[in-house]
């Protein structure tokens, strides 16, 4: 699927384009990948770690807010991934507009650039926090997922495509809670402060991230949300795991957080479909029947819906401390 295709990575120098990057140049023999990023030294220090591969790998200096530049970056690409993105819930709160800017109009203009171009798919990633959305990233997720499916209707009798893969915070990352509490330890911290006892999380690694994208690369066919079928843990049980008989103030919940990371909605439900390690919720917008991706997996029940809070599969104390010895927290 991936061989000798040339693939552009938008925010490619975050934790997702490096692991993507890796996984795909160890797995597969891909013509070229395009890391497109506007922090010139996170580029620089990327490319001294992929020295192996530089004959591989591009760096494009440029912003999804600049469309003149995307089009320049898509020419000879076959398949883009939308990685770019500001993600941290109350700089976007405090910064509106440059939120919209990058995420809903670096969304359009990603379609645009595709439109016109010779690409074949476009996988955006999306959040949990874009499924009803409580603050502003999430709301500007949301506007940026129905873009992309939308984007469908204009792509025409041609080969281009649109989808979404949608998770939630990855175990390790910047903006997850286990960096943070890793902090508290470090400095010698005694305790490890909780914002609602209630509160639980998804656990998805990055290179099951990774594995998302690259079936959604190879199954979609215009207009599906892809979801993985992954664990549930509470906030509490991660802490012990950390810091096992530690003390656990409830500190109280944060503006614009959720007590559960929710996938699918009751809504959604009505074309979600289920598959042996994920979920996809099809478009409800038909816009061509010779396009429209046909559903085989089995239809979940009406009412159905899917979140950290009502999964069925948990992990337990000691499960949480074997899944923390493969996290990097350097990446």
């Amino acid at each position: 699927m991936l061989n000798n295709k040339t693939i552009l990575i938008t925010g490619g120098t975050g934790s997702f384009g490096k692991c993507f990057t890796k996984y795909v140049l160890q797995n597969y023999d891909p013509k070229k990948i395009i890391i497109y990023s506007r922090d010139e030294y996170k580029q620089f220090i990327m490319q001294n770690e992929f020295k192996e591969y530089k004959d591989k790998l591009r760096f494009f200096i440029g912003d999804v807010r600049d469309l003149d530049r995307l089009k320049r970056a898509f020419n000879g690409v076959d398949y883009v991934i939308h990685a770019a993105a500001l993600k941290q819930v109350p700089a976007c709160e405090y910064n509106p507009n440059e939120a919209i800017k990058t995420n809903i109009h670096g969304a359009m203009n990603i379609i645009e650039a595709a439109l016109d171009s010779d690409v074949k798919k476009v996988v955006a990633l999306s959040t949990d926090k874009a499924v009803n959305p409580v603050n502003l990233y999430g709301g500007t997720k949301l506007v940026s997922d129905k873009l992309f499916i939308a984007a469908n209707a204009y792509a025409g009798a041609g080969d281009l495509c649109f989808s979404i893969v949608r998770y939630g915070n990855v175990a390790g990352s910047r903006g997850s809670v286990i960096p943070f509490f890793k902090n508290i330890i470090d400095k010698g911290g005694k305790e490890l402060p909780i914002t609602d006892y209630r509160m639980t999380r998804f656990w998805i690694s990055l290179t099951e991230g990774v594995k998302l994208v690259i079936k959604a690369l190879e199954e979609s066919k215009g207009g599906e949300t892809f979801i993985s079928k992954i664990p549930s843990f509470k906030i509490t049980d991660l802490a012990q795991a950390m810091m096992p008989g530690c003390e656990m103030p409830e500190v109280g919940i944060r503006e614009g957080e959720k007590l559960h990371e929710i996938m699918v909605t009751v809504e959604d439900s009505m074309t979600t479909y289920e598959y042996e390690n994920h979920y996809i919720v099809y478009p409800q917008m038909v816009w061509s029947q010779d396009k429209m991706p046909v559903p085989t997996g089995k239809k979940v029940p009406d009412g159905f819906s899917y979140s950290s809070g009502n999964n069925t599969v948990w992990l337990t104390v000691d499960e949480i401390k074997e899944r923390l010895k493969e996290i990097d927290l350097e990446h």
